[in-house]
Parts: structure tokens; sequence; C-alpha cells
């Protein structure tokens, strides 16, 4: 069965309390037939599903990452499919985003950040065919699918192959429960995935492989003039971490917003129908609204 996260698995699968959520109760969630599937690229795994609200539109549109410790096997898109559903309905049309993950070929560096940059500038193609507004897009990313997010937020201030020709610019980031930033995060990942995976996704450690870590940290660009907002709920994205990020993108200019919803654990974040949800669709039409 599928594990979409990037945190504390062993710990939240193994030990889990009964009250917590488990990817298998995401798993057992409605969600809607997509409205689209659009490719953007010709590897089996680059391709979006595109989920359209009532109405004739043109909607605003929230770009979603999943998460899985970066890996294949830990899954894809099904794990914010009821999320996405839930946000169309409330009258956000959504691009989910399949890429490449560890297991698939040329995944890793850069082929996984290429997919996150090239799903990203898809939806100027998926514009022209379908009814959403282009300027009011924002990037979502929960887990391993929150530096995901915090890479598309950041790229316009890039240099180089991953900035591209003409990188869509996002109105606001939300992060959720996952860290925006992957510079300084070498050991825990092997903590808490079960295996180094930043080694897979950028090749080496961030002292093996410094230009890599430092050409994709947000944290290295800022000000990356984008709000961001954060969901707080497990060791995932610890205190630490959200300090840090608060830390560096205000002292830059950047703002950013916290949320910790109570008795909230890494997945009922982003399951519709429990509380700690509803707080995280309310934050992400907060940051539609850039209130």
């Amino acid at each position: 069965m599928r594990a979409t996260i990037l945190g504390v698995a062993g710990i939240l699968l193994a030990a889990a309390a009964p009250q917590e959520t488990t990817p298998q109760d995401i798993d057992k969630l409605p969600r809607s037939k997509p409205d689209a599937i659009e490719k953007y690229g010709t590897e089996p795994m680059q391709f979006g599903e595109l989920r359209l609200p009532k109405g004739k539109g043109p909607f605003p549109v929230a770009i979603l990452y999943h998460g899985g410790c970066f890996l294949r096997a830990y899954g894809g898109v099904e794990s914010t499919a009821p999320l996405a559903t839930a946000l169309a309905e409330r009258g956000i049309a959504t691009w989910n985003v399949e890429y490449r993950a560890i297991g698939d070929k040329g995944a890793g560096w850069p082929g996984t950040y290429l997919d996150w940059a090239a799903g990203a500038d898809a939806l100027r193609t998926v514009a022209k065919r379908h009814p959403i507004d282009l300027r009011r897009v924002i990037v979502v990313g929960h887990s391993a699918g929150a530096p995901a997010a915090g890479f598309v937020a950041a790229r316009p201030r890039l240099t180089g192959e991953l900035h591209g020709r003409n990188p869509i610019r996002v109105r606001a980031a939300v992060i959720v429960d996952g860290p925006p930033d992957l510079s300084g995060l070498n050991g825990r990942d092997e903590a808490i995935c079960g295996q180094p995976v930043l080694k897979g996704l950028l090749g080496g450690t961030q002292a093996e492989q410094p230009a890599r870590y430092a050409s994709v940290s947000p944290a290295g660009h800022l000000p990356i003039s984008v709000p961001t907002y954060l969901v707080s709920a497990s060791p995932v994205l610890a205190p630490d971490i959200v300090a840090a990020w608060r830390k560096a993108a205000e002292s830059k200019g950047d703002r950013v917003t916290v949320v910790t919803p109570k008795d909230g654990d890494h997945f009922n974040i982003i399951a519709p129908g429990r509380p700690q949800a509803a707080e995280t669709v309310a934050l992400i039409e907060r940051a539609i609204a850039l209130k």
C-alpha cells in the first residue's frame, strides 16, 4: 500500500496511535474523476490531472505536488487527489502534477526538478483549452511535495537550466507539513524515510554536491517575493525548520504565515472531512486571496 510521506514514515506507520490518519485512510477517501489528464512530456509519469469547479470560470488554480519521500514505491498523485477534489468543490481548479520519483527512469538530478518545473509551466498550455485564470495561480506541496512547491515559487529567482526560459509565476506557496528547503536536512532524510533519499534526488549529500543544493534552494535566493503559508503538524515540518524558514524569509521581506492545526498529523491535514484538513483548505483559500 502506498505510503505517501516525506516524514516519520516508520514512526507514523509502525507506532501510530489508533486515531492517527494513515496513507491507507487517504486511499479510501472519495475523489472525483479528473476533467482532463494532460501530458507535459513523453515519459509515463509526466502528466497532470486537472479538476475544474462547476461553472464557467475562469477559475483560480492550485498546482499540487504529492509527497512520498521522492520514492516511486511510496505512491503518487493518488494521495493528493482527495484534496484536489475538495478544492475543486470550493471553486478552485486543481492541477495535480505527477513527476518522476526515484525508481522511475530519469528521476533524481536533474530529472525530478525538471518535471516539477515543466509540470508547472504546462498550465499555460492547459489554460488554452480549459477555463483557468493564470493570474491567480498558487502552488501547494505536501510532505516531499513541499520542496517542490518551494522550488517552483523560487524559480523566477533561479538561473540556468532549472530556471527555464519563462518560468510560470505563482502568487503564493502553501507548504503542507514538509520542508520548503532541503538545505541542511542531510541525515534527517534517512532517519525519517528509512534511506538517504536526498542522495538519490540530488546525487549526493550537501557536502558532496553543494552547487546543486544551492541552485535549487529557495532560502539561498531570498527574497522570492512570494508569500509562504506553512501547515505544521508533525516532525516532518518540525518547529526548528519553521523557525529557520520564517527568520530567513521575513528578514528579506517575504511574508510567512504558519498554521498548526489542533490534533494535526501528517495525513489528516490532507484528508477532506477531517477538521484539520478544513484548516488546510481554508489556508489555501487565504493564499489564493493573498490574505
